[in-house]
């Protein structure tokens, strides 16, 4: 009987650190610019994530000119604008409402366009889901790509949504601030659960 080995190793200590374990959720930042090039570079990982039948409904937009900032920061938190001003790019994270449109280009060895057409609670259910799951690879191959990242919940919705998608096809998620991080602004890691709080194996 012969057994086979896993086709990937673990990645070294090192990348899983600048990935997880020393990484860190940033609310001050270097005065760098990120290039637009570096910008592409984090959005053609992201794109390589899962998506349930490869729906694919995440919008970015990169909120970086002083225009741009000026349009999203009165829709911020109060404390979320400071840090948001002074990040070299502000990430609007959105879930396309008629990302089913996509499909016959996406998934094209069925007919996945009609499993949503006319099923908004299906739509709306997939489409945050699977934004929310290209979000978090966004923030992973920001990671990955040398840079840091502030993911954020504090802001109005509706405002924002209203700002940068005036069409209403596209609704906000999340923002997520990026950079490269100034540690002198974090705070202390907060608590984590211990591994039998949190997990099941049946």
């Amino acid at each position: 009987m012969t057994t086979s080995t896993p086709n990937h190793q673990p990645l070294d200590a090192a990348s899983l650190d600048q990935l997880f374990r020393t990484a860190r959720s940033h609310n001050a930042w270097k005065d760098i610019p990120v290039s637009d090039d570096l910008l592409r570079q984090v959005a053609e990982l992201t794109k390589l994530g899962p998506t349930s039948a490869n729906t694919s409904p995440a919008r970015f937009v990169f909120v970086r000119s002083a225009e741009a900032k000026d349009k999203l920061e009165p829709h911020l938190s109060e404390g979320n604008r400071a840090k948001s001003r002074a990040a070299p790019a502000t990430v609007i994270v959105g879930s396309d409402l008629e990302f089913y449109e996509r499909l016959p280009q996406l998934f094209p060895h069925a007919d996945a366009k009609s499993w949503f057409t006319g099923n908004q609670a299906a739509i709306e259910e997939t489409a945050f889901r699977n934004s929310s799951l290209q979000g978090a690879y966004f923030i992973l191959a920001a990671r990955a790509l040398g840079l840091d990242a502030g993911p954020l919940s504090g802001f109005d919705k509706a405002g924002v949504d209203a700002a940068f998608f005036p069409e209403g096809k596209i609704k906000t998620n999340f923002l997520i601030n990026i950079g490269y991080g100034d540690p002198a602004g974090l705070f202390g890691r907060l608590p984590r659960l211990d591994f039998e709080e949190y997990v099941r194996i049946v």
